[in-house]
């Protein structure tokens, strides 16, 4: 039995508990990115099945993790239409699609290897599994706290299943602590260098002006950063060390939790001052 058979359906949602007088506009905005950069989860397995193309087992894996992703952007933006009945999804994600296409084509791990691949896999998950354990605890609305309850499980078990994947690879690959680190720390530090965030943050909630990276990256993160409590960053770096191979709760997992939290929290203030004026 893999990490993926325990799966949850659509038709779990127990769409009766949604209360539209809890609906937080700003968690909207953002929902509305995940949803798009989620359902999206087609291209991104044909990416990594093309990668791991010799190996039969992951890429079956694979095709249900992709599932798994395509579901959550569905819920998000059958969520989304709820709060804002004017959102025309399959428009948005269509735009979101074209403009920013994944590279389906390539047979090699942008990465560098197979190991990396997956352990920069880790990274994204840790990342999603936080982000909807944040949004969950910082919202009121009760249907929106049981999607990104299910979703957070959901990106969790997908971290264990990479990792799983990680381990095999790296008995060939052998990536020392160093390079783990330096695949994980770059994977880290992308997050606010590229356009998956802000533009999918953009074309959601179909912004009129000119799309600029910077501005957007601002206007995403000050909404999605005040959602996270130190609680989150402590879980996120825990796993965050077991992935490079060190101890989950030794010296640097608290170093890791204070400075990310820290820092998030600066930015938080920094860039709702920003977008505001």
């Amino acid at each position: 039995m893999t990490q993926l058979s325990q799966k949850w359906k659509y038709e779990d949602i127990d769409w009766s508990l949604f209360d539209s007088s809890k609906v937080n506009p700003e968690i909207v905005r953002i929902i509305k990115a995940g949803s798009v950069i989620e359902h999206n989860g087609s291209d991104y397995g044909r990416y990594l099945n093309n990668v791991f193309e010799n190996d039969p087992v992951l890429r079956k894996e694979i095709q249900s993790w992709s599932a798994d992703e395509i579901k959550h952007g569905k819920v998000l933006a059958d969520w989304v239409k709820l709060a804002d009945p004017s959102y025309d999804f399959e428009a948005r994600f269509k735009a979101y699609v074209k403009g920013f296409p994944i590279d389906t084509q390539t047979k090699e791990s942008i990465r560098g290897s197979c190991g990396a691949e997956l352990l920069t896999r880790c990274m994204v998950e840790i990342g999603t599994s936080s982000f909807y354990t944040a949004v969950k605890d910082a919202t009121d609305e009760p249907l929106l706290k049981q999607i990104c309850a299910k979703i957070a499980a959901d990106e969790l078990r997908h971290y264990k299943l990479f990792y799983k994947h990680f381990q095999r690879y790296q008995v060939k690959e052998q990536l020392n602590f160093f390079k783990r680190f330096k695949v994980t720390m770059s994977r880290l530090l992308l997050g606010e260098q590229d356009d998956e965030l802000p533009f999918a943050y953009y074309i959601a909630n179909c912004e009129t002006a000119p799309y600029n990276r910077l501005h957007y990256t601002k206007a995403y993160s000050q909404i999605v950063y005040s959602c996270y409590k130190k609680i989150h960053i402590d879980r996120g770096m825990a796993l965050f060390c077991k992935a490079i191979g060190t101890n989950p709760q030794g010296w640097l997992h608290k170093v890791l939790t204070y400075v990310v939290f820290k820092t998030l929290s600066l930015k938080a203030a920094k860039y709702a001052k920003a977008v505001e004026s």
